[in-house]
């Protein structure tokens, strides 16, 4: 199985995700620039040894940062190259 990181500053949020089958929820602030938030989050998982260098991500997002509704962008990132 692949493992969905579901990132929320909201808690609730959090605890919702967390029915769902794979996905494991984690706290995250976000940051007002969407490729700050991008480069926090991937920062994040590799803190926390979810993922390493070198390892293909799909990071997702909506915009405007922080307001609810869909997501709107995505991209594929291989971890370590940004940072």
């Amino acid at each position: 199985d692949i493992p969905i990181f579901a990132l929320t500053p909201n808690i609730s949020t959090a605890r919702r995700l967390a029915l769902y089958r794979n996905v494991r929820p984690l706290h995250f602030e976000l940051h007002t620039d969407r490729d700050e938030s991008l480069a926090a989050a991937e920062r994040l998982l590799l803190d926390k040894g979810l993922v390493k260098r070198g390892d293909l991500i799909v990071l997702t997002v909506g915009e405007p940062m922080g307001q609810p509704g869909g997501t709107n962008a995505l991209k594929i990132v291989r971890v370590g190259e940004r940072l």
